[in-house]
């Protein structure tokens, strides 16, 4: 049926007539409820097919559920942010629920108004990789809804986490380096400034372990860090601070695979081979970091693997899941061409 030119909307009682059963079963089907045969539910589902039935999101949201998931993301830029949302979207084939992505933008104000326009959308559940806001907000918010926090190392009992364990994968980088030979390591991370839980923060962690690595070894003298961003254009800055330090150092390592592909143009520009001149060290095993013309040594924390276990820990807090989990990725190290030994 039409109404001046635009085809009316299925709705379910249209559902149920052609498939010769009530609109109670039908709406059964759609919540998965209990009682509903093998035979009925078949029956329900080929007819929603055939009609291209969907549900209204503001009536499923009245009973309840939308049938949504709202992923929040400090940007698009990143390379390593899509191999989470690979691993999310793998969880929820065939559960029916669709993802809604919204970015935090720069600030913790920003952020806030992201967040509270997915929950006024009402998703049944809200992935948050790397927020910005307080931890205040974080529970204000998975006191509300389900949640699960992806990359900060802090635990809370209304929200699930998960988390890289970035110690080890930094030390893994540092150890790398200097079996290589190398003592004039440098390091790239990353200024957040809203300053929140600073501790808690994986560049933080990743920052203070290459430190720490480096005094154990009695290279106190030969710490150098260039605090920027982790983005291409944090990595050039980084990188050009710490060629103009002397002595120049014989290796860097960049805190995320973003900032490594900046400090690669910064190297370039300033006419240093990698790694005859200088090597470079990358954290996240991105896609673009295999590629051979770039063949960056980095750490792999499997965004995958990220993703599929925050699809996961989500579904079972909508299904009645209370009691709160920690899950953490244990890193590897790829090396590749972009590592070797310092120039003699």
């Amino acid at each position: 049926m039409t109404t001046g030119g635009r085809r009316r909307r299925v709705t379910i009682a249209d559902v149920a007539r052609h498939a010769g059963v009530s609109t109670t079963a039908v709406s059964k089907v759609l919540r998965s409820a209990y009682g509903v045969s093998p035979a009925m539910r078949d029956r329900v589902k080929a007819a929603i097919e055939e009609l291209g039935y969907r549900p209204h999101a503001a009536a499923r949201a009245m009973r309840g559920s939308t049938f949504t998931i709202g992923v929040l993301l400090p940007d698009l830029r990143n390379p390593f942010f899509p191999e989470i949302m690979d691993g999310l979207y793998d969880q929820l084939e065939g559960t029916g629920y669709q993802v809604i992505i919204v970015l935090g933008g720069r600030d913790a104000k920003a952020e806030t108004r992201a967040i509270d326009a997915l929950v006024d959308r009402q998703v049944d559940g809200l992935l948050m990789v790397a927020p910005r806001v307080s931890r205040t907000r974080l529970e204000e918010v998975g006191g509300q809804l389900p949640m699960v926090v992806l990359g900060p190392h802090e635990k809370s009992a209304l929200y699930d986490a998960v988390l890289d364990d970035d110690e080890i994968g930094a030390e893994l980088v540092v150890r790398h380096l200097l079996a290589l030979g190398h003592r004039r390591i440098a390091h790239i991370g990353h200024h957040e400034h809203t300053g929140r839980r600073s501790a808690a923060m994986l560049q933080t962690i990743r920052a203070v372990t290459y430190e720490r690595v480096m005094r154990e070894h009695g290279l106190d003298d030969e710490i150098a860090v260039a605090m920027t961003a982790y983005s291409e254009e944090g990595g050039f800055e980084g990188a050009r601070e710490l060629l103009a330090r002397e002595p120049r150092p014989t290796a860097i390592f960049a805190g995320a695979d973003l900032a490594a592909f900046g400090a690669l143009t910064a190297l370039h520009e300033a006419g240093l081979a990698v790694p005859a001149d200088i090597s470079l060290a990358g954290y996240d095993n991105t896609r673009t970091a295999a590629l051979s013309d770039i063949s960056l040594t980095s750490v792999d924390q499997d965004g995958g693997v990220m993703g599929r276990t925050a699809g996961r820990l989500l579904l079972e807090r909508i299904e009645g899941r209370t009691s709160s989990v920690t899950f953490s990725v244990t890193p590897t190290l790829v090396p590749r061409r972009s590592t070797g030994p310092p120039p003699e």
